[in-house]
C-alpha cells in the first residue's frame, strides 16, 4: 500500500498578491500532474490557502517539489505536509493507493 500526502497550503499575504502569481502557480501544478506526482489540487473554502494530494512520492521529495511552488518561493503561503496509510478506499481510487 502507498501512502497519500495532503499538502495543506496557508496564505501569509492577500488573495490580491497571491493571485498575481496564479498562473506561475499553476503552470507549476501542471508539471507535477503531468509527472504522475499530483492526484488533486484547490482552494479552500475560504480561500485561505490550497490542498494539493499527492502520491508517488517521498515526504522529502514532496517537500522539495513544494519549495518550488511559486507562492512559496514568494513567501505568499507556507505548507504543511499531512501523511497517511490508505485503509479503505472506493475501488476507482486504488490506481492510487498499489
Amino acid at each position: 500500500m502507498k501512502n497519500i500526502f495532503i499538502a495543506v497550503l496557508t496564505y501569509k499575504k492577500s488573495l490580491e498578491e497571491v493571485s498575481k502569481f496564479r498562473p506561475e502557480h499553476l503552470d507549476f501544478l501542471e508539471t507535477y500532474y503531468k509527472s504522475g506526482k499530483f492526484i488533486v489540487s484547490g482552494r479552500q473554502t475560504p480561500p485561505e490557502g490550497g490542498i494539493i494530494i499527492a502520491n508517488n512520492v517521498t515526504r522529502e521529495e514532496l517537500e522539495s517539489i513544494l519549495k518550488e511552488d511559486p507562492f512559496y518561493k514568494n513567501e505568499l503561503a507556507d505548507f504543511k505536509i499531512l501523511e497517511f496509510t490508505p485503509a479503505k478506499y472506493a475501488e476507482e481510487f486504488e490506481k492510487f493507493v498499489k
